[in-house]
């Protein structure tokens, strides 16, 4: 069944609308009309099967029943904080990250990153990107949230301001702790409600001394992702994919 997202606000007594591009593509591109059934997730966890009753040129109203939780929608919350790469790496790194779970991605400027996002103009313009490819890949895979994609920190500030209860920093010059000896002690699992979780994966060129040291002062864990370096768009992929797999969010 084709499945659209819906604001809060355009939700009301049972009844919702879609507007813009999904409203376009469900008429002209899916051909649906009066009665045809869809399903609506309204971004909060929630999804609802759907009838459409009325249709005008980009505008949809459906008639919603009852909602039940998103299937698709992890209980763990994982907040991956990504230097940024080059080209356009992001763009996968957000694309596979969204349909593996990730609850926010937030772009990171290290000391290595080459990518210049300094001038807010190009910064907006890369985020609304970015942002369009989640909600894309959101819609794609069925989760219950479009994950937002926040506009770039310093990886001072990241560190210094991240608040999760758990706060990993995947680095190739740890050694002896790998991820599931760290789960294993902090006692996450499925069962563990408390699963908020940061991860910092380094740009091409990985994060500096400092940088690690620094993360280390704020209470960041290092983590090794094992005997192999793993490009940027890679080690993402594979910290989230571990992490739910660990705490059982692929059953």
């Amino acid at each position: 069944m084709n499945r659209f997202f819906i604001e809060a606000d355009k939700i009301k007594d049972s009844y919702g609308e879609i507007v813009g591009e999904d409203a376009i593509h469900i008429l002209r591109v899916l051909r649906l009309d009066v009665g045809d059934l869809i399903e609506i997730c309204d971004g909060a966890g929630r999804d609802y099967p759907a009838t459409i009753i009325e249709t005008n040129k980009g505008w949809v109203k459906v008639k919603l029943g009852e909602g039940s939780p998103s299937k698709g929608e992890p209980l763990s919350k994982v907040t991956l904080y990504q230097g940024i790469p080059k080209s356009t790496k992001m763009d996968l790194v957000i694309q596979k990250c969204v349909e593996l779970g990730v609850y926010e991605i937030v772009p990171l400027e290290t000391a290595r990153t080459i990518t210049d996002l300094s001038e807010p103009k190009k910064a907006n313009k890369k985020v609304a990107r970015w942002q369009k490819i989640a909600h894309e890949a959101a819609k794609q895979s069925k989760r219950g949230i479009i994950p937002s994609v926040d506009m770039p920190m310093t990886f001072s500030q990241a560190i210094k301001t991240a608040s999760h209860s758990t706060k990993i920093i995947f680095w190739e010059g740890e050694r002896e702790v790998d991820l599931k000896k760290y789960l294993d002690e902090k006692n996450i699992n499925h069962h563990n409600n408390e699963k908020d979780i940061g991860i910092i994966i380094g740009p091409e060129g990985g994060l500096n001394d400092q940088e690690v040291a620094l993360a280390k002062e704020y209470g960041w864990d290092t983590i090794t992702l094992g005997p192999r370096i793993l490009r940027t768009e890679t080690a993402g992929m594979a910290a989230l994919a571990a992490i739910m797999f660990y705490t059982e969010e692929m059953k």
